[in-house]
């Protein structure tokens, strides 16, 4: 009997042993965070903050300034926390990195992760993204914390997939010069939120000069502004695809508004003349634009 009971006190403190070990090798161990950036929500709010607008194409914004304060604001926030990277989410054309896209996935610690983008300029499948990496992280506890810089409620979902293996998750917004940006049920669901105001955007934000056109120098024929239509119609089906065309076909003779402005932003740069004011022109554009992509199909 007293063998037995020697025997299993030999056991207790041998499991009592490797007990403590395992517990020395966790506090030795580093909690890992990781930064998820929505570029949708950047862009529209901290553009609307520093220059006015939500238009990508009115401003620059240095990312990996930004980047870099972002990364040295979560080494502030999670002081005893090693940084595992920042998660960078954008849209693009069938999901191919635009030149600007590209120079950020170039950069250390950064990986870039794209939905697409609609006819209308609109991100598709960015949430879910975001979604499944952060529950993937967190299921493999390879994150204990996660920095989420975002303001959509479809969101929601991803919060609480993390939360529901652990992981912390903390909301970072962009201050909004009149009411709110993000969706209160975000809010609600994280744990903790702090907001950044124009004082720490305004170092990577600047308005582009606005390209100045001569109105008053050579007024093109409408022959020749209805081929640069046709021009700009082959390049943007050759970048987009049929998928975008046949989203677009319904609304002719009409096009989306984002759509419509950059065709007379490109215009105006292959004319050397401005088109704002001249109606007669522009529905020349139109026109040979759409006839390029009605051709197609």
């Amino acid at each position: 009997m007293n063998a037995d009971l020697a025997s299993l006190n030999a056991r207790i403190d041998r499991t009592n042993e490797l007990l403590l070990r395992m517990l020395a090798e966790v506090a030795k161990t580093p909690s890992t965070h990781a930064i998820f950036v929505d570029a949708g929500y950047l862009y529209a709010a901290a553009g609307r903050l520093v220059t006015g607008t939500e238009d990508r194409r009115a401003f620059d914004l240095d990312a990996e300034g930004l980047i870099e304060a972002l990364i040295d604001k979560a080494r502030t926030i999670f002081a005893d926390s090693r940084l595992l990277r920042v998660y960078w989410y954008d849209g693009a054309r069938r999901r191919i990195h635009t030149a600007e896209q590209q120079s950020i996935a170039e950069l250390p610690d950064v990986k870039v992760r794209l939905g697409n983008l609609n006819a209308n300029n609109q991100q598709k499948g960015v949430d879910s993204l975001i979604r499944s990496d952060l529950e993937s992280l967190a299921r493999y506890r390879a994150i204990s914390d996660a920095a989420l810089l975002g303001g959509d409620e479809d969101l929601v979902s991803a919060v609480e997939a993390a939360q529901g293996y652990g992981a912390r998750v903390h909301l970072w917004g962009i201050e909004a010069p009149e009411g709110r940006n993000q969706a209160d049920p975000l809010l609600w669901e994280v744990d903790s939120e702090r907001t950044f105001d124009l004082d720490f955007f305004k170092p990577y934000v600047s308005r582009r000069a606005a390209q100045a056109f001569d109105a008053a120098g050579t007024r093109p024929a409408r022959e020749d502004v209805r081929f640069v239509g046709a021009q700009i119609a082959a390049k943007w089906l050759a970048a987009r695809g049929r998928d975008a065309l046949l989203e677009l076909l319904p609304g002719h003779p009409y096009l989306p508004g984002s759509v419509d402005q950059d065709l007379l932003v490109e215009a105006e740069g292959l004319l050397q003349y401005s088109l704002r004011g001249q109606a007669d022109l522009r529905r020349a554009l139109r026109d040979g634009f759409w006839e390029h992509l009605r051709a197609q199909y």
